[in-house]
């Protein structure tokens, strides 16, 4: 039987994944879990560790990041460099990788790149059967602005013809902003009556939604109604009060 070759792919959380073979899994750490660059710093470090039973090969790429219709584009770019692209982490060891922005930051606005590492396959030996899992990891880089980089967020709930709740956040800044989790509060009440997981980005530009349907456990506010919405984001807590439309 030929081995198997399964891709797995994380976005922007701390990463250890195992590789599920027969034997040797690998377990790969990376430290930060985010890069952000400016005019004042050009260079910056990410730490891969290997805290596995056998040595690891990687590949680096560097892409463009950019949303479109709410789906992420990527694209090639050689505005960052990244060294080394190609390296091989002995087992319980690391590697020290250095990113790097080639020429200035932009005048008025963030740019936004992501950093994908990718586990190289190796030959299988004679005698393995099953399935390789091979890591694929992808972080985020941001570059400043030369101005002040802040996002502008517009919330908006809207009530579908399903009976579901549309909540809705527009950044209309020059900076992004990733959304961790809010919660919503009807009016004249402390506790909230509905959280939302989220750890989303909303890059320059871009809208995200999320659906709340309709529930036995709670009753969605009418049209016509002002809830609060508490998030929890990278830039900090935010408060908002938002009008229910219909």
């Amino acid at each position: 039987m030929r081995a198997r070759i399964i891709i797995m792919v994380a976005y922007g959380l701390f990463v250890f994944l195992a590789g599920a073979t027969v034997v040797n899994a690998a377990a790969i750490g990376v430290s930060p879990v985010r890069v952000t660059l400016s005019d004042k710093q050009k260079i910056d470090t990410i730490t891969v560790r290997n805290d596995g039973t056998e040595s690891v090969p990687m590949q680096l790429e560097v892409l463009n990041w950019s949303n479109e219709e709410g789906e992420d584009v990527f694209t090639s770019t050689r505005e960052l460099i990244i060294s080394p692209p190609i390296f091989t982490i002995p087992a319980g060891g690391s590697q020290l990788l250095r990113v790097g922005l080639r020429g200035a930051p932009d005048a008025k606005r963030e740019l936004a790149y992501r950093i994908f590492l990718q586990e190289l396959p190796r030959p299988p030996s004679p005698d393995f059967n099953g399935a390789k899992m091979l890591m694929r990891v992808s972080l985020p880089v941001f570059v400043l602005p030369k101005v002040a980089a802040n996002p502008l967020l517009r919330w908006q709930a809207v009530r579908t013809s399903d009976g579901s709740l549309k909540i809705s956040l527009n950044n209309d800044g020059n900076a992004h902003i990733q959304i961790i989790n809010f919660s919503l509060s009807k009016p004249g009440s402390a506790q909230p009556w509905i959280s939302q997981k989220a750890s989303d980005y909303a890059l320059i530009g871009q809208s995200l939604d999320w659906i709340l349907p309709a529930s036995a456990d709670y009753s969605l506010p009418k049209s016509g109604t002002t809830i609060q919405l508490l998030a929890k984001t990278d830039a900090g807590d935010i408060e908002a009060e938002v009008l229910v439309l219909h």
